[in-house]
């Protein structure tokens, strides 16, 4: 019974980013967290307690609809670099070599 609680507080979680007015965002997301709150389950509480600090935040992306995905994917290729060289001696050496795979430069103009 607890884990079809929990799966259903997740499914209203997950509804919750389709709104487009902040005011009725806000109404869903208070909501959710009373719902949360009173749901008895410590996790699902915990993961209350952390959206009601970064309420402002997670609005503020239910509306603009902004992720990080492009600064993620361009991480993980940096990440792909570092691991392909297997170490850099100097930080302006691991510089150079982000900027020569990343920027799109030619060996040979």
């Amino acid at each position: 019974m607890k884990t079809a609680r929990a799966w259903a507080i997740k499914e209203l979680a997950m509804s919750l980013w389709h709104y487009v007015s902040k005011a009725w965002a806000k109404k869903g997301w208070k909501r959710w967290l009373s719902w949360a709150v009173r749901s008895r389950l410590e996790p699902i509480k915990k993961v209350a307690r952390m959206i009601k600090k970064h309420l402002w935040g997670i609005l503020n992306a239910v509306l603009l609809k902004v992720t990080n995905g492009p600064a993620e994917g361009i991480n993980s290729r940096i990440k792909m670099v570092k691991v392909r060289s297997r170490g850099f001696r100097s930080k302006q050496r691991f510089a150079t070599a982000i900027y020569f795979h990343l920027g799109g430069l030619d060996l040979y103009p």
